[in-house]
């Protein structure tokens, strides 16, 4: 029995000291953190998972990105470069920004930023389409950030705080039609204006009208965020007459999928709302 305990000691001695030469740990020596199925937050292993999972939403997103448009979709390696750069900003602002990390639709937000640098007529600044989308991505972001945050969703500066302040902005310049809305037919905010917020409009207009009220989104000194509650506000306002007239289904289909309309118009209404 002695013999027999020695030469396992010795077997279990040689294998660590085996483990050790292959620069592998021996399984005492794996702490919990290490594990490659612990669920800690500081886990190496469960972080690489959880980006893990992040990456392959992203590259999901960025694949859907304007299927209609051959600039980001396509067989082409133009199309291909393109989406490459869309998963770089987005995976590096997931990276460096873990209180929000990527919500789904921000490939959207960043689709317009990329296609302006990209088609720059100078080939020396279209080369740097990638770092400078990531730039004012990063820029764009910081005034909006907190609609992405969900511990923040209840709170006055989460979207639902924002939501109250379109509200609200309706009632100051359209108070029967704020009322209609929301207590007539019930049709609240947060049915049909946190796409519009979250995704700063892209995915209500073509992408040409898109740029074009992003210009007067962007340009504006007091920032995007009143301007686009604004914009949002005046979008009812050209609707109103329709409505008044419409029922619940009527006026969340309706602003579900709102029509096409003059851009310039619709830009001269939110103005006058300043």
């Amino acid at each position: 029995m002695e013999i027999a305990w020695r030469q396992e000691s010795e077997g279990q001695g040689r294998e660590n000291v085996d483990h050790k030469n292959n620069g592998l740990l021996h399984r005492s020596d794996v702490t919990q953190g290490e594990h490659p199925l612990s669920l800690g937050k500081t886990s190496a292993w469960n972080q690489f998972f959880e980006y893990s999972e992040i990456m392959e939403q992203i590259d999901r997103d960025v694949k859907r990105t304007h299927p209609d448009m051959h600039f980001f979709c396509g067989d082409s390696s133009f199309a291909k470069s393109n989406q490459e750069s869309l998963k770089n900003v987005l995976i590096i602002f997931a990276k460096l920004n873990a209180g929000i990390r990527y919500v789904q639709g921000m490939n959207e937000i960043l689709a317009p930023l990329f296609f302006v640098f990209r088609n720059d007529p100078d080939h020396k600044n279209a080369n740097f389409a990638e770092a400078d989308s990531f730039f004012c991505f990063v820029e764009l972001l910081s005034g909006f950030r907190d609609n992405f945050c969900q511990k923040l969703d209840n709170s006055p500066v989460g979207i639902q705080g924002t939501l109250s302040k379109l509200s609200q902005l309706v009632a100051k310049y359209d108070g029967q039609l704020q009322h209609h809305l929301e207590v007539t037919t019930e049709v609240n905010p947060q049915f049909y204006a946190f796409r519009w917020i979250t995704l700063l409009l892209t995915q209500e207009f073509n992408f040409a009208d898109t740029i074009h009220i992003w210009d007067t989104l962007l340009s504006d000194p007091d920032g995007p965020q009143e301007t686009l509650l604004r914009i949002c506000c005046a979008m009812l306002i050209l609707v109103r007459k329709r409505l008044l007239a419409g029922d619940f289904t009527s006026n969340l289909k309706l602003l579900q999928n709102y029509p096409p309309t003059n851009i310039s118009h619709l830009l001269y209404v939110a103005n006058k709302l300043h």
